[in-house]
């Protein structure tokens, strides 16, 4: 009877082994967050949840009460070759890549160009668009070139690229939170110079009223891409394929004349994997 009593009690504690090892794997599967319903371990089934800034025109910004600009656009048509809604956030750029990875956000759009240092905290999908940085001075400066820039007071938004050539090139930048601190301080006349992203730069001199000029443009050293969480290569990969589709079907060359016109494209870039032939806008219209 002893023997017996032994046995049960050993069977029952197997049985309750394997129950806890089956519950620690659905919770396993939960976090992923990836089901029949939910293949991408969204937040939200169907809806891509995406991370991005208020007051970059045009390439990303609110109007309306509408998240717009170029990226958040593509965003959007890109998204719909997946059979998926975006639902767009603000937040700040010095936040956004450990928000993506944390996954509060599912993506991040936000003319985010790639960069080593960033691959560190994030993953990349495939580039969608080139930039420029520019050199937002204000009216009256007698800076006409980056190379001006040694012993000034120059501001950049934190986290950026342009932070990173600012800090590259020795210059101890003034960091600011948003663009729109960046552009108070020039038209206050406490900053001698923003480094900013050429088109955003290039609205905020037009819309200064005449206190902000742009004395100077630099070729970004590398493409601007939407953030994934590290290991998200199944929404990586869905959302790389509907950027080579909306390339295809000419929403791409559309949107680019919509928000950049008269911008030229350099000959050597290419837009998504490359292997699209990309239409010109006036095909598409």
């Amino acid at each position: 009877m002893r023997i017996l009593s032994s046995l049960t009690r050993a069977a029952a504690l197997g049985v309750a082994a394997v129950l806890a090892a089956t519950a620690l794997t659905g919770c396993g599967d939960d976090a992923s967050g990836a089901s029949a319903d939910n293949p991408y371990g969204l937040l939200q089934p169907g809806v891509l949840r995406a991370g991005t800034l208020t007051d970059a025109p045009p390439n990303v910004y609110l109007k309306d009460g509408r998240f717009t600009g170029f990226d958040n656009d593509l965003l959007t048509a890109v998204a719909a070759k997946v059979g998926l809604k975006v639902e767009f956030v603000g937040t700040d750029f010095s936040a956004l890549l450990s928000q993506v990875n944390n996954r509060k956000f599912d993506v991040g759009s936000s003319s985010i160009t790639i960069t080593e240092a960033r691959r560190k905290t994030v993953d990349f999908g495939n580039g969608y668009d080139f930039g420029h940085f520019g050199l937002d001075v204000p009216a009256g400066s007698s800076i006409t070139g980056f190379d001006q820039l040694a012993g000034k007071r120059v501001v950049v938004v934190q986290g950026t690229v342009q932070d990173d050539y600012a800090t590259g090139e020795g210059l101890d930048p003034v960091r600011v939170p948003d663009y729109n601190g960046a552009i108070n301080q020039l038209k206050a006349g406490t900053a001698d110079a923003w480094i900013a992203p050429a088109e955003i730069g290039d609205k905020s001199a037009a819309d200064s009223g005449g206190k902000i000029t742009v004395a100077a443009k630099l070729l970004s050293p590398a493409p601007t891409a939407y953030a994934f969480a590290k290991g998200n290569d199944k929404l990586r990969e869905a959302l790389d394929k509907g950027l080579d589709e909306v390339i295809a079907d000419g929403t791409w060359s559309r949107l680019q004349a919509q928000y950049y016109p008269g911008r030229p494209i350099p000959a050597d870039f290419k837009p998504g994997s490359g292997t699209v032939a990309v239409p010109s806008a006036s095909a598409t219209s």
